[in-house]
């Protein structure tokens, strides 16, 4: 009983955190820098990557595309995030790859670097132009890029415990099934329609595209994450959030996903 009340409470803390923080640019912006140095504390911790390199570039990453979102000048922004997005794609992809094809993924020094910064340091300055979509500030499109992730995984979670018998990917996430991801991908696409009416921001169809991004790839982060966890032979990647484990265990799929959901973005704006 303790534990359900430590796990209601650290959750809530959680989204709420984020729910105050949305209507105000400048503290997202603190936000997730503090929630981007927690889960690059975790990640190196699991990948055995002791250096600060990973740490300055993070901040001066993140500092240089908060100032641009803060400020008038967005002078070679577009040029930037253009390529930043690519190559966190590609990153991105080569993580699916060593998902389904090695039995470890490969962690070589200089790899280490290069997914501490195209990874996880990326996925936050993405949070943060997500929010900045259109060159204007518009957090529902964030928020509702998160509701789709607690809509995902939730019912996942529990149309796998009820129906589940089809493993997912049994040796690196056990509990995860078949039935729980197509549950979890359907209800996804349910919420869609209501974040759409609701918050007007993208059409229908828009958000429809988006809730199939965001859990398949949203799946795969949280899958990505579970096998760096096993070969770091821990359970999370923190204790940070009692009941929960580490942050990065709660922002894994919205991470992984991030460079996707701008891209689709992206794609939105220029075929408009």
């Amino acid at each position: 009983m303790k534990e359900i009340i430590l796990r209601s409470f650290f959750g809530l803390l959680y989204i709420l955190l984020l729910l105050i923080s949305l209507k105000f640019q400048l503290a997202l912006i603190i936000l997730l820098f503090v929630f981007g140095i927690i889960c690059l504390v975790e990640f190196n911790k699991l990948i055995q990557l002791k250096s600060r390199v990973p740490y300055i570039i993070f901040i001066i990453l993140y500092a240089i595309f908060g100032y641009w979102q803060l400020s008038s000048n967005s002078r070679g922004l577009d040029e930037s995030t253009q390529i930043l997005m690519v190559l966190s794609i590609f990153v991105n992809l080569f993580l699916i790859k060593d998902l389904f094809s090695e039995k470890t993924i490969p962690l070589f020094s200089s790899k280490r670097f290069i997914l501490t910064t195209f990874y996880l340091s990326s996925a936050f300055v993405f949070l943060i132009l997500i929010a900045h979509f259109h060159k204007e500030y518009n957090p529902c499109i964030l928020l509702g890029a998160f509701i789709l992730v607690w809509t995902n995984d939730t019912f996942a979670f529990l149309i796998g415990k009820k129906f589940g018998k089809q493993k997912l990917f049994e040796k690196i996430s056990p509990k995860k099934t078949v039935e729980g991801f197509l549950g979890g991908l359907f209800f996804s696409c349910v919420a869609s329609y209501f974040i759409a009416t609701f918050t007007e921001t993208l059409s229908f169809t828009s958000w429809l595209v988006l809730s199939i991004i965001i859990s398949v790839f949203g799946t795969l982060g949280d899958l990505i994450e579970s096998k760096f966890k096993r070969q770091a032979k821990v359970k999370d990647s923190g204790a940070i959030m009692p009941g929960h484990g580490g942050l990065l265990d709660r922002l894994d799929s919205i991470i992984f996903a991030a460079p996707f959901i701008y891209l689709f973005l992206r794609i939105i704006l220029y075929v408009s």
